[in-house]
């Protein structure tokens, strides 16, 4: 296994380090209060300024798309391993950083889906726009009457008549959909009810403007109203051309499973710099207070959480860099079972190191004035996205226990 960085994406990294403490971190604050102010007036959802000029300046430095790895981009042409280290280092400003390189979920992985499985007119109406980071878009999976960490639970039905499709049903955590610029969903539905399990579902695509599509709420996180949203939406007698259909009929769980295996990559490097970051804030917190006599940076308690969080950091560290390595190497169906293992470890060892540096933080860590606290509603959101922690152990125990089964 070989994670060092190609000279390639050394570059990146330091032309990103630069862009990270000259723009991005001195406007964390002003976009906080950009936030407040749009909250006030009800435009809770509304475009930020702030992020738009972020984007152009990324654009300008060639800080731009840079998690498509197979796109044969002669600009960038960075690895898997290569991107997480560049993920890793959005984390560490999770608001902001990642939208400013165009690199934000879920258009990142819809950006994936559209790249490897749309057609030539499918990329150039939706594909081309979104990597031009002129729209955003939703992914339309999970359901509120369903456990859709099962997809073949999913009830959403897409039934053919004629040229079109007709979709009804109820979908929610639709990531983005509340964003005005949002005009494109990939739902994933029912075609076939009578065909093997993982072959029922296919993924449309659905303009957001399509009569029958009734966004009817948006959903808080921790009570975190976030700008781009999550969004309950219902499905009612819509029709969309057949042409709309994404790769073939019955491919939506094939095509779920390779959306969501870079993607999980993604998360789990932006969780880690999360977790560096807490634990950069923990360290300096704790030498600037003094408790009974001396500095918190000289309490044993805190030494411990100090130095506890470090080697779960380079634990952590290391097994995504695997899972990534293996994704370049064999392909994510390869790497199924180091994907799983990340997905778990990741967003629980940014918990824990989030949840140690708010202690450390007292009062202020829980508030507006440090970004913990919307980190840990994230990183514990994280433990649900993509799959809850339960389903992930699940196949990774199913898979050992197959390969185990090999070996007799």
């Amino acid at each position: 296994m070989e994670f060092n960085l190609s000279s390639r994406a050394k570059e990146y990294l330091e032309r990103l380090e630069s862009f990270m403490d000259s723009e991005i971190f001195p406007q964390e604050s002003n976009y906080a209060a950009e936030r407040r102010e749009f909250a006030k007036v009800g435009n809770t959802h509304a475009p930020s300024p702030i992020v738009e000029a972020l984007k152009a300046s990324a654009r300008k430095k060639g800080l731009w798309n840079l998690f498509l790895p197979d796109s044969k981009d002669p600009v960038h042409g960075l690895t898997v391993t290569d991107y997480a280290s560049v993920a890793e280092l959005t984390g560490w400003s999770p608001e902001l950083a990642p939208e400013a390189l165009n690199c934000s979920a879920p258009d990142t992985g819809n950006m994936e889906v559209l790249h490897l499985f749309g057609n030539s007119v499918q990329k150039k109406q939706w594909l081309d726009p979104l990597l031009n980071g002129v729209i955003r878009s939703g992914f339309a999976m999970t359901e509120p009457d369903v456990a859709s960490s099962d997809a073949r639970n999913i009830s959403t039905t897409i039934e053919r008549v004629g040229n079109e499709f007709i979709i009804n049903g109820k979908k929610w955590w639709t990531t983005g959909a509340m964003d005005p610029r949002c005009q494109i969903l990939i739902l994933m539905g029912r075609t076939n009810p009578e065909a093997e399990a993982n072959h029922q579902q296919s993924m449309v695509l659905v303009p957001m403007d399509t009569p029958g599509v009734e966004v009817v709420r948006n959903l808080s996180v921790f009570g975190y109203q976030e700008q781009h949203g999550h969004a309950e939406i219902h499905f009612t007698s819509v029709r969309v051309p057949v042409a709309n259909l994404i790769g073939a009929e019955g491919s939506g769980f094939a095509i779920a499973q390779s959306r969501l295996g870079p993607g999980r990559i993604h998360h789990c490097m932006r969780a880690i710099g999360m977790a560096e970051r807490a634990l950069s804030l923990m360290v300096e917190r704790s030498m600037q207070r003094t408790t009974f006599g001396k500095e918190l940076a000289q309490q044993g308690v805190i030494q411990e959480w100090i130095a506890k969080s470090r080697i779960e950091i380079e634990q952590a560290r290391l097994l995504v860099l695997k899972a990534a390595w293996m994704v370049d190497t064999v392909g994510a169906k390869g790497a199924r079972k180091e994907i799983a293992a990340i997905k778990v470890v990741a967003p629980q060892i940014a918990e824990r190191i989030i949840d140690r540096a708010i202690q450390t933080f007292g009062g202020a860590g829980v508030s507006q004035d440090t970004p913990l606290a919307m980190m840990y509603a994230g990183v514990r959101t994280l433990r649900i996205a993509d799959g809850p922690d339960e389903v992930h152990l699940r196949d990774i125990a199913r898979l050992e226990i197959r390969d185990h089964t090999r070996t007799q």
